[in-house]
């Protein structure tokens, strides 16, 4: 009996192991392929504008990359109910995009800043709303449980990256008023709460974004941008946005 309960102490151990192994590889692999796309000072001579950013949390959970999703509360002036992830307005005491970016995230969800392996920034969108969006991509625990602020934030909830590269769940509206190629819109069932999420909007194609770049796989419907080379397409569409200004 003795020997059988040390096999399976063994077992379970180098179970653990090995799973700590795959999920530091691939949090590994992710990190030094998001960081070929850090914008770096590119984007410094832009002129002065509105500013927001937000936060791509990315943990791995079962060998699988996850992100983090928030729904606005119904109260909010804008955006109410939507789907989005967690970010604001450039506050003064801000001392840059990824500063703005890990305020909001603690403000909204209780992730300490402290808490972020911050990875990346990528290039500036700009929202429908006219803010210049800075999306800037960090690594949290498995662990990390949200405490929402409940004048912003009605539910958190996680997402495996792949979902945003299936055809599964996924539709595209063409033609939309103050868009620049497809709208994506994704239905997501949180298997935890049952729940129905509608994710649609700059939303959807940051995390299309974040998606195939992290995973180094192509999509099984048309993105509407480069993959091979996405920098240069978001700054032809950032440079035509600010000729019209």
């Amino acid at each position: 009996m003795f020997v059988v309960l040390q096999k399976l102490r063994y077992f379970v151990a180098g179970r653990k192991a090995l799973m700590y192994g795959t999920t530091m590889n691939l949090k590994e692999e992710t990190v030094a392929t998001l960081k070929r796309f850090d914008i770096g000072e590119k984007f410094s001579y832009l002129p002065v504008l509105p500013k927001a950013s937000v936060l791509i949390p990315l943990f791995v959970r079962g060998g699988q990359l996850h992100t983090l999703l928030t729904l606005r509360s119904k109260e909010l002036r804008t955006g109410a109910g939507e789907v989005c992830f967690p970010g604001g307005k450039r506050d003064p005491s801000d001392r840059d995009d990824v500063d703005t970016a890990l305020r909001e995230a603690q403000e909204e969800i209780g992730l300490p800043p402290d808490q972020v392996e911050v990875v990346c920034a990528l290039f500036p969108v700009f929202s429908k709303r006219g803010l210049l969006v800075s999306p800037v991509v960090g690594f949290i625990e498995e662990t990390f449980t949200p405490t929402p602020n409940p004048s912003e934030v009605s539910a958190v909830f996680a997402v495996p990256l792949d979902f945003f590269t299936r055809e599964k769940d996924h539709y595209v509206t063409h033609g939309v008023a103050g868009m620049t190629g497809p709208l994506h819109s994704f239905y997501f069932r949180d298997p935890a709460s049952g729940n129905q999420y509608h994710i649609f909007g700059l939303t959807a194609m940051l995390a299309t974004l974040v998606a195939v770049l992290s995973l180094k796989k192509k999509p099984q419907f048309d993105v509407g941008f480069d993959l091979l080379d996405p920098l240069a397409f978001f700054k032809d569409i950032l440079h035509k946005r600010l000729s019209k200004l």
